[in-house]
């Protein structure tokens, strides 16, 4: 079964008021009996969104390529739970890159072992090229002022449109991650945090957001589309969603108080990877997921500083208290580029 979803602000007055319990699933259920995640094997599974490229500071011995931040929100969740992290998160990576080997990374998935006890998966935007479509969208957008200017631009990859094929190949993936964290870790919880909202509501892009209408809705469309993947996956599998695609909804580059980056004329890339996360939408995240960990029934465990458990890899490089969102149960930097999130 899914609940129906719960605003942020009325998530909020459940866990003051204790008026009303979301439904667990049997896996949640078993999982509550432990209480405490203190000392337990955490493994972030994800692409930019979960590693926080050029967030500072960086994380030491992470592959450098993956761009993990200290400010990510798997390092804020584990500090706050005291957890083991093992941070696989990496920029640019794909349902591929979690399945498979990438190159000297082996496989995300390979991180889960049967003493995991949480597992978070923030992947298959790259698949759809979501991110990367940004990216593009706003190469064409400035060159596009360029050109009226009478300057010459460079060029720019077309944004592009996913097939069906490909949201059925991402579904598809996602579900063989689910499958496989069950079959290796059946004791873990395992919880799908949705990709943030990069884009305002139709007809309100602005300055920062140097996208067109017309690539701003295929842009939207594909997250649409990767959030309905992402709830139908956990909804099959017993797991959690983190719905940080609508808590964001009010945070986008454009509000007030953006959990994102957009696109700024000038930027200078100090606080974070032009439209990832900044620090507020990571902390956003962490506080998010450990809203419905604490609403399962585990305790936070005296909060120490991470020390990730380093990637296995071949080579490596040396080394505001917001509203939870909607959750739904069953229910060298990187140098970006448009096909992903970074290379």
């Amino acid at each position: 079964m899914r609940f129906s979803a719960i605003s942020a602000v009325s998530a909020i007055a459940l866990l003051i008021g204790g008026c009303a319990t979301p439904r667990l699933s049997a896996q949640d259920k078993t999982a509550a009996v432990e209480e405490s995640l203190e000392g337990a094997r955490y493994v972030a599974i994800g692409s930019s969104y979960a590693a926080g490229p050029l967030l500072p500071p960086s994380k030491p011995g992470a592959p450098a390529r993956c761009g993990q931040s200290l400010n990510n929100y798997p390092t804020l969740l584990a500090e706050r739970f005291g957890m083991v992290l093992v941070d696989r998160s990496c920029s640019g990576a794909t349902t591929d890159h979690v399945l498979g080997p990438w190159g000297d990374i082996p496989p995300q998935i390979e991180s889960v072992t049967p003493e995991t006890r949480l597992v978070t998966v923030t992947i298959g935007g790259n698949d759809l090229s979501y991110v990367g479509n940004l990216f593009s969208a706003t190469c064409a957008f400035n060159a596009k002022a360029l050109a009226a200017s009478g300057a010459k631009p460079k060029p720019c990859k077309a944004v592009r449109v996913p097939t069906e094929a490909d949201y059925q190949r991402d579904e598809k993936q996602l579900n063989e991650i689910a499958r496989r964290v069950r079959n290796v870790a059946p004791k873990a919880r395992l919880i799908f945090v949705q990709y943030l909202t990069p884009l305002p509501a139709a007809g309100a892009l602005c300055a920062v957001t140097p996208v067109s209408p017309e690539d701003a809705a295929i842009i939207r469309e594909i997250g649409r589309r990767l959030a309905e993947i992402t709830d139908r996956v956990a909804l099959g599998n017993g797991a959690l969603v983190i719905e940080m695609n609508a808590a964001s909804s009010t945070h986008t580059p454009c509000d007030p108080e953006p959990w994102m980056i957009g696109a700024p004329q000038g930027y200078d890339g100090k606080q974070g990877l032009q439209w990832h996360l900044n620090k507020a939408g990571m902390q956003a995240t962490a506080d998010g997921i450990a809203y419905w960990l604490i609403h399962a029934g585990v305790k936070p465990g005296k909060p120490v500083p991470q020390v990730s458990v380093p990637a296995p890899v071949e080579t490596q490089a040396p080394a505001e208290t917001t509203p939870a969102p909607e959750a739904s149960e069953p229910p060298k930097k990187p140098e970006v580029t448009p096909e992903g999130d970074a290379p």
